[in-house]
């Protein structure tokens, strides 16, 4: 089965799917490594680990088509990537799709935000009108070659007109050919509990880790109806953090060994990279 009915699959069986977040082709292989269906190629994770900078409309379509090509080329497992506005129009958008998919994304996310856009849990969002959006997400979806390909229509409407609006917003995004809803930032667990009775399609429930969405489990909101829990950047503030911690007792004690319980041994690190199988290929071929 490809990887685009595999996405499908488990987005229809609504049975709360976590899906974290990579950032470049080894953070993907170790979300694979450990078991998770899908991964998020995430566009804040990108704009931060590969610019230094904020999620505030840096990243743009050549970057991240270049990460989803090499995540791609490292993992197996089904990957949505972040195309934030589409970078432009409805042209753009048929353009991004185009690109995206070619690169070997298995669903594309589009969001209603003006440019430059900013992570939806940021102040000072704004959203385009809802006409516009539509017409965007149609294009998005006259632009896929392969049927298999999903998109996932985000709308940040809940920050500027309030959760009824933003619902209101999603089903013209489902009427316009959406096959996932992404309602990003609601603020309540009644909010949270509130979609799935609102919306018929299947929706992605985003978990911020420090942002303004309460956290639930998985388990609850899988019962709850959701297909895909979101976590778009544990493995980023996780890597920062442990990066944190080791350079710190490198600093502090001028070494830093594998028995200090802070580093992945070196023999983990060359297996989660395929040394082991290039090895072989090299007996092969020398």
């Amino acid at each position: 089965m490809s990887t685009r009915k595999t996405l499908k699959e488990l987005v229809e069986a609504r049975r709360g799917v976590i899906v974290p977040g990579a950032f470049n082709a080894l953070s993907a292989k170790l979300v694979e490594d450990l078991g998770f269906e899908a991964i998020y190629v995430t566009g804040a994770g990108v704009t931060n680990m590969w610019f230094g900078m904020p999620d505030q409309g840096f990243m743009g379509l050549a970057e991240i088509a270049d990460h989803t090509a090499r995540i791609r080329d490292a993992v197996g497992v089904p990957l949505i990537v972040d195309a934030d506005t589409g970078f432009g129009n409805a042209l753009n958008v048929y353009h991004t799709v185009r690109v995206l998919e070619r690169a070997g994304a298995d669903c594309i996310q589009l969001e209603d935000q003006v440019a430059p856009k900013r992570c939806g849990h940021f102040a000072g969002k704004d959203v385009i009108s809802t006409e516009e959006a539509v017409g965007k997400i149609k294009a998005a979806a006259d632009a896929r070659r392969d049927p298999d390909l999903l998109i996932m229509a985000r709308t940040d409407a809940a920050a500027i007109y309030g959760f009824d609006a933003a619902v209101e917003r999603a089903q013209r995004f489902a009427e316009a050919g959406a096959d996932i809803l992404f309602v990003e930032a609601v603020r309540t667990a009644e909010e949270i509990r509130a979609l799935p009775q609102r919306l018929e399609r299947p929706q992605l429930m985003n978990m911020v880790i420090g942002g303004r969405t309460p956290i639930f489990n998985a388990t609850e909101l899988a019962e709850l109806g959701y297909g895909v829990v979101l976590y778009a950047n544990a493995a980023l503030q996780g890597a920062v953090m442990g990066m944190q911690k080791a350079l710190t007792v490198l600093r502090d004690d001028k070494e830093l060994k594998e028995s200090s319980g802070l580093v992945t041994p070196f023999a983990d690190r060359q297996r989660l990279v395929g040394k082991p199988e290039w090895d072989a290929l090299e007996k092969i071929y020398s």
